[in-house]
């Protein structure tokens, strides 16, 4: 990058963080670093819940997803809108009503301690994980900037994020998100006037589109019934359903943030805000992910966009045999090339005959391309079996870094970095939190004063910070990070809804009979993922289900016997 776009990076991040910081001056008790002293109006509870979902991994992984998958995880959000109206139903009123700090609370009131311990626990596992990719994430684009290890840029951006989130706590966070929030859709807005300016000027954005959908990347929707089928509507508004019930409901990440609402109502607005707001803006990222798709159908992109991974090829003795491949990358592509030209006169003569005619060979051809990229990922892997070549995460880095003006470089790569910090500073909050009020407060330290917990936020947020960073030094591991989140989250999030849909609807179900039922169901959705029975999304339904049902049949079969006994 040009000093303008290090100027222009440095002082957008520093000036979102100090602003935050500075609103959060005078936090000086557990609910002021936890709830934000509940004050917070509509729209910034609004706000802050949607920065809470949108981190790097947003801009990174989805944009790239479209690149290589089209439209289809689009419908991953179908269940969204009837999630929030559920939410602000059921789970909003009984959270507000009973002041609690993390939703686990109301397992103890309703159940025992140990239910409330195990579901808190599930949700510490699964949210630090989740919150170390979240940190992974940013740290590839500093490592592709400086080609540096990124293990010291994982270093680097985590620290930031701690050192804020432990100064100023959910009013810091909020407060930043806020204005990240502001800065992310003007830059999103920003990104797709880029793409379709960068165009050939014979191509505009009708052209784009129409290219992309002969090269099915517009398969927004997809009918079929299929339980392996990651992407379609079924899986999406069933387990998509499912999946954000848990996550809004049950997850302390989210449920914080709506928790700082100043009254029911303005915690009600705020996820209404998310319902209409988030579907939207998910599919304009996509959107660009299929732009960004059709530029490099007119300009060569490299065979590979991890360039850590290409240097380290370049370096090795397979060199001789990628370069090869590179020339017949840049031969097909050429071949490509023509086609799509060839498309583009077709579309605006509107002839069919020749549209299906171009359509046909460009697929081939595009195949062709394809298939040179998998030999350099095999021959990647030939060389070093533990390189990443899933190359997804970097392909709309690349374009940002390489096709983009001097100034607006910066100013997306602040942006992409803004979403990281508020996602990363979201995670590590929920974490201290939920560590202090249901394990600390409640096991270690009954009697402590406001003081003595507020120091003990702090500290468990900078230990969560720590695990954190240690576990994205192991994200690279695991493919499209946008799809790692979800898949990590559906292992968790069914078991954890069940437990809550349990004590909000089967009343006469005790304590002992939902611990149970919790552990069985979730050493079966392990098992199910393991052995690969069915996508993702379907885990959050059969985990739900399971806890509920299970929790009845040990309640009628077990233990109400057994209280007959006694």
């Amino acid at each position: 990058m040009s000093r303008i776009d290090w100027f222009v990076l440095c002082l957008t991040l520093f000036s979102i963080v100090f602003y935050g910081v500075w609103k959060s001056r005078g936090t000086t008790n557990i609910q002021g670093f936890l709830l934000a002293d509940k004050q917070l109006p509509w729209y910034n509870v609004g706000l802050s819940v949607i920065a809470t979902q949108v981190s790097a991994i947003t801009f990174l992984s989805v944009p790239g997803q479209a690149y290589s998958d089209g439209l289809r995880f689009i419908q991953f959000y179908f269940g969204l809108p009837l999630a929030m109206v559920v939410l602000c139903i059921t789970f909003i009123p009984i959270f507000q009503r009973l002041n609690v700090y993390t939703a686990y609370e109301y397992l103890e009131q309703r159940f025992d301690n140990k239910t409330r311990s195990l579901t808190a626990f599930l949700f510490l596992l699964q949210r630090g994980l989740s919150t170390g990719i979240t940190i992974y994430a940013p740290a590839i684009i500093l490592s592709d900037i400086l080609s540096i290890s990124i293990n010291y840029t994982i270093l680097f951006t985590g620290l930031i994020v701690i050192l804020y989130t432990v100064y100023g706590g959910t009013k810091a966070v909020s407060y930043t998100q806020m204005f990240q929030m502001g800065m992310i859709f003007f830059g999103l807005f920003l990104a797709a006037y880029m793409v379709i300016h960068l165009l050939p000027a014979n191509v505009g954005f009708v052209d784009a589109l129409n290219i992309a959908g002969k090269m099915k990347r517009l398969n927004a929707i997809d009918t079929k019934f299929d339980l392996n089928n990651k992407y379609n509507i079924w899986s999406g508004v069933i387990g998509g359903f499912f999946l954000q019930l848990s996550y809004f409901g049950t997850d302390q990440s989210q449920v914080g943030r709506y928790l700082t609402g100043k009254s029911i109502t303005a915690s009600r607005l705020g996820l209404i805000m998310n319902g209409l707001v988030k579907v939207p803006m998910m599919f304009l990222i996509l959107l660009i992910g299929t732009l960004v798709f059709t530029f490099y159908q007119f300009y060569q992109p490299p065979v590979f966009f991890n360039k850590v991974e290409v240097n380290r090829i370049e370096n090795s003795p397979y060199k001789s045999e990628y370069k090869s491949l590179e020339a017949d990358y840049q031969t097909a592509f050429v071949q490509k090339q023509q086609k799509v030209n060839e498309l583009v006169t077709a579309l605006h003569a509107n002839d069919e005959q020749a549209i299906d005619k171009v359509r046909t060979e460009l697929q081939q051809s595009d195949k062709n391309t394809l298939d040179i990229r998998k030999k350099v990922t095999t021959l990647m892997q030939k060389n070093n079996p533990a390189a990443d070549i899933n190359d997804t995460n970097y392909i709309f880095l690349g374009f940002v870094t390489q096709q983009l003006p001097v100034g607006i470089i910066g100013l997306i790569i602040a942006i992409i970095f803004l979403a990281a910090m508020g996602a990363t500073a979201s995670g590590l909050n929920s974490l201290a939190s939920t560590t202090v009020v249901d394990f600390y407060k409640r096991i270690f330290n009954k009697e402590g004063s406001d003081k003595t917990y507020l120091s003990a936020s702090r500290w468990a947020t900078v230990a969560w910070g720590v695990f954190c960073m240690l576990t994205a030094f192991y994200a690279s591991k695991l493919g499209n990070l946008v799809e790692a989140v979800n898949v990590l989250g559906s292992l968790f999030y069914g078991t954890i809804l069940g437990v809550f849909l349990v004590a909000f609807y089967m009343k006469k179900i005790n304590g002992q009979a939902v611990f149970y039922a919790t552990l069985i169901a979730e050493v079966f959705v392990i098992i199910v993922w393991l052995a690969n029975v069915m996508a993702f999304l379907w885990l959050n339904v059969v985990g739900c289900l399971l806890v509920m049902l299970i929790a009845w049949l040990l309640q009628v079969f077990f233990f109400k016997r057994k209280m007959i006994a006694e």
